[in-house]
């Protein structure tokens, strides 16, 4: 069996050779392994991907040789479960759905769930489950009430937010902490917030792009993941900056959900972790 070790702590002296001798000590063999040290922060990063079988001692005793508040897991080689909030764009959720049915992301999207029904077809000719909760006659809170109630029933490691054009409520973030992905279209920080293409073409940038990141309680200001950009020209308007931005927004989404489900990638602070 393979599994894939994820150790984040204050940083000391030996914490590699204490995590390394205690896989050791168990039959663990290292297949990979990534470590980083955030110096200013103090804080240390490590990814192991092992094979083996560990016993059910393994993570106590590696809790017990690390510093006080040390973050471990062992996951195992499933498929990460995955919602997606979308509202009417298709191509977020279609560009995660195709890599899906590829097997190209270590995901299996549990359920698509939108504030409208424009993209039930998309979702069912994948065969995942497709929900419509209307957000009309409804506060913001008591839509994320019922989108989270729904949410709830699935129990999925990842949100992911498909082009979710909806603000969500700090009790929402908080409710589903640390497990929300969402794709903006624009390179932040620049153009924060609705119609960054409009922005960005009033502003006459040369480059446009997408960035993914976890959402907090601050407008697209939660830790960064992946970003990328590509060049436009004088020549472009808003609409074409938007239409060429798609397919970015598309490709940095699925990087994004690529990242976190294969436990490449760490929350520190305002910023992320990210091992290739």
């Amino acid at each position: 069996m393979s599994y894939i070790l994820t150790t984040q702590c204050r940083d000391e002296i030996g914490l590699i050779a204490k995590i390394t001798s205690l896989c050791h000590e168990h039959n663990l063999n290292i297949v990979r392994n990534n470590e980083f040290v955030d110096t200013e922060g103090k804080r240390f990063f490590m990814r192991t991907e092992l094979t083996g079988t560990p016993s059910e001692r393994f993570l106590s005793q590696l809790q017990t040789n690390l510093p006080e508040g040390a973050i471990t897991h062992l996951h195992s080689p499933t498929k990460v479960k995955v919602v997606l909030l979308a509202t009417k764009e298709a191509h977020c959720l279609g560009g995660v759905l195709l890599k899906q049915f590829e097997n190209a992301l270590n995901i299996e999207v549990q359920a698509v769930i939108a504030n409208y029904s424009d993209l039930e077809p998309l979702a069912s000719a994948f065969n995942v489950p497709f929900h419509c909760v209307s957000h009309e006659g409804l506060s913001r809170n008591e839509h994320d009430k019922k989108v989270g109630d729904l949410i709830a029933k699935y129990s999925p490691d990842l949100i992911g937010l498909a082009k979710y054009m909806r603000i969500l409520s700090p009790e929402f973030v908080a409710r589903f902490e640390d497990k929300i992905i969402n794709i903006h279209h624009s390179f932040l920080p620049a153009f924060i917030g609705a119609k960054p293409y409009h922005q960005a073409f009033e502003r006459g940038v040369k480059i446009i792009g997408a960035t993914a990141h976890f959402v907090n309680n601050e407008l697209d200001e939660g830790p960064i993941i992946v970003q990328d950009v590509t060049q436009v020209t004088h020549a472009n308007n808003a609409e074409s900056m938007a239409k060429i931005g798609r397919d970015i927004e598309k490709t940095v989404f699925c990087k994004a959900l690529q990242l976190a489900s294969e436990y490449k990638l760490f929350i520190n602070g305002n910023k992320t972790v990210v091992f290739k």
